[in-house]
């Protein structure tokens, strides 16, 4: 194979059985595996090997470089686009995981999800390399196709919304994107807030000055921020008003110029607090609101400012609404079983008569399913 990364060079050994057309007779492929990509490719004791042999219908076996895969026809050619996008990752110097195997194949699944890869020219490889921030060794990077698409929004629009359930890196990414916009001087200061909608009018029961008491409800921020930037630079870097983490209150009456901000748990504001939110943003500044429209915690009957504000700026030039679901999931696998539990359970209740009225921010704005796993 010719170029400047080293891939596979599939060799059909069984080229009548392809040629006949019979999806149900058994093929077999050969994959040749460059020396620098073999190691990367197995993984730590194979796993990443036996993690493919798990998702994969097609059988896989290894001996020396070469890579053999048999099975029907349509599970064989998926195999080797997978083992293909595999091959380039590790090609590229970068360690391929079980999470990276199920990844791929996850981002690969499905006619319909090929089909949106190619048309978008977006291949698992490109997803699954692109570096947002890097240190001490950890590079933080999308994971999904949907968050590769969140990321690039980002970078190409003023006003970006995240929205999907816990777990699917909304929030971390923008916080990557902006200490990333921060090192490379494109911004002068990162805002951080959230509604401490939990306090409420009890705000002033907690003891503790004012700082102590909201400090639980900033505290995820403070979390992420630990893991992207040197926790010694932290209180300097917010002492000098470079870095400010405030509840939402603190945000009227302000314009941001030159800023990177993030408002997280949007889902908490009412429309008054997220129309005036949205009009602090000033010359040179960007913002990305995230939050889950199914984890309402308002009192009362009150709508989220966050299921509304999509049919208010639908259309209005830069704003742009990326849309995640339980397949964007970054944590534990079991994680996206529940999100996709809890929407069916919602969406079977929406379908039956209300009772006493419904539950404020779930059964009413939850999305049924899941995509195919």
């Amino acid at each position: 194979m010719t170029g400047t990364e080293p891939g596979p060079t599939p060799r059909p050994a069984d080229q009548a059985a392809e040629q006949s057309g019979e999806r149900d007779r058994t093929v077999r492929s050969k994959l040749t595996v460059p020396d620098t990509a073999l190691l990367a490719l197995l993984g730590s004791a194979d796993e990443s090997l036996r993690t493919a042999e798990e998702e994969l219908a097609a059988d896989v076996h290894v001996r020396g470089d070469e890579l053999t895969l048999s099975g029907e026809a349509g599970d064989v050619a998926f195999a080797e686009r997978v083992f293909a996008e595999l091959i380039t990752l590790a090609g590229r110097g970068q360690l391929v995981g079980a999470d990276t195997v199920r990844r791929t194949v996850q981002m690969l699944a499905g006619v319909e999800a090929a089909e949106r890869t190619e048309a978008m020219g977006e291949s698992p490889a490109e997803v699954l390399s692109l570096d947002i921030l890097s240190r001490r060794g950890k590079t933080i990077r999308p994971k999904t196709l949907n968050q590769k698409r969140y990321v690039d929004a980002i970078d190409s629009h003023t006003i970006v919304f995240g929205i999907g359930p816990a777990g699917t890196g909304k929030t971390y990414l923008a916080m990557a994107k902006a200490v990333q916009a921060l090192q490379a001087k494109q911004v002068n200061r990162i805002i951080l807030t959230r509604p401490a909608v939990e306090a409420g009018e009890r705000l002033g029961y907690l003891p503790g000055t004012l700082f102590e008491k909201i400090d639980p409800y900033l505290r995820p921020l403070y979390d992420a921020l630990h893991d992207m930037l040197d926790p010694e630079s932290i209180p300097k870097l917010m002492a000098a008003g470079t870095i400010e983490v405030a509840p939402l209150a603190y945000m009227r009456g302000r314009t941001l110029n030159d800023a990177f901000i993030i408002l997280d748990e949007a889902q908490n504001t009412t429309p008054e607090q997220m129309k005036m939110f949205l009009t602090r943003l000033g010359f040179g500044s960007r913002i990305v609101v995230t939050g889950d429209v199914t984890q309402v915690d308002l009192p009362g009957n009150a709508r989220s400012g966050l299921e509304v504000v999509r049919d208010i700026l639908d259309g209005v030039d830069d704003v742009h609404f990326s849309q995640l679901d339980s397949a964007d999931v970054v944590r534990h696998k079991l994680v996206s079983d529940i999100v996709d539990a809890y929407a069916r359970f919602d969406a079977e209740n929406e379908r039956r008569p209300a009772v006493g009225g419904s539950h404020n921010g779930t059964a009413s704005s939850a999305r049924p399913g899941g995509r195919r796993r």
